[in-house]
């Protein structure tokens, strides 16, 4: 049986890139082997755990099951894409240790990325609508709740809402 490859062409963490892609393999596959991001983790691979969540276009995918080739285009955001110019962490990375929603890490990386989605949306979420935006993500170390308080004290900052986001 021989393989067939599609030329991929889509930016990735702001940095335009082309790739021989086999038309069957993941974008987790892509993303970590061809250009070595490996925050996009491969937990379930059957888009349940949320640990391979990329942003495409804005908007939230598990990357397992993504086909690259799909990518054609695109704009793909991950974890790595994140860090500011000189290497800095995001907001929401900080709240992330600030809050010590993060404990072997392996799901971090997806928490982050949605809510990165979250919050460039701008507005105010309840908190049922963080709950839910965040749902798709296995954990099996925080108990959630250091995760949910960190979205929601950076969305209240986002919002200029300190004295809020110190009360949460």
């Amino acid at each position: 049986m021989s393989k067939q490859y599609k030329l991929v062409s889509c930016t990735i963490n702001g940095k335009r890139v082309e790739k021989m892609i086999d038309v069957r393999s993941s974008l987790t596959d892509m993303l970590r082997d061809d250009f070595r991001l490996t925050s996009v983790k491969k937990g379930c691979e059957v888009g349940e755990c949320g640990a391979c969540t990329v942003l495409v276009d804005g908007e939230c995918f598990n990357s397992c099951i993504y086909l690259a080739v799909w990518a054609d285009g695109k704009e793909i955001l991950t974890l790595e894409g994140l860090a500011g110019p000189r290497g800095e962490l995001s907001d929401i990375q900080q709240a992330f240790i600030d809050e010590a929603a993060v404990q072997c890490g392996f799901c971090t990386p997806g928490f982050l990325m949605s809510a990165t989605e979250l919050l460039a949306a701008g507005r105010e979420f309840s908190d049922d609508e963080i709950r839910k935006q965040l749902s798709g993500h296995l954990c099996r170390c925080t108990g959630y709740e250091n995760i949910f308080r960190a979205v929601k004290k950076t969305m209240l900052r986002r919002l200029g809402r300190e004295q809020e986001a110190e009360e949460v």
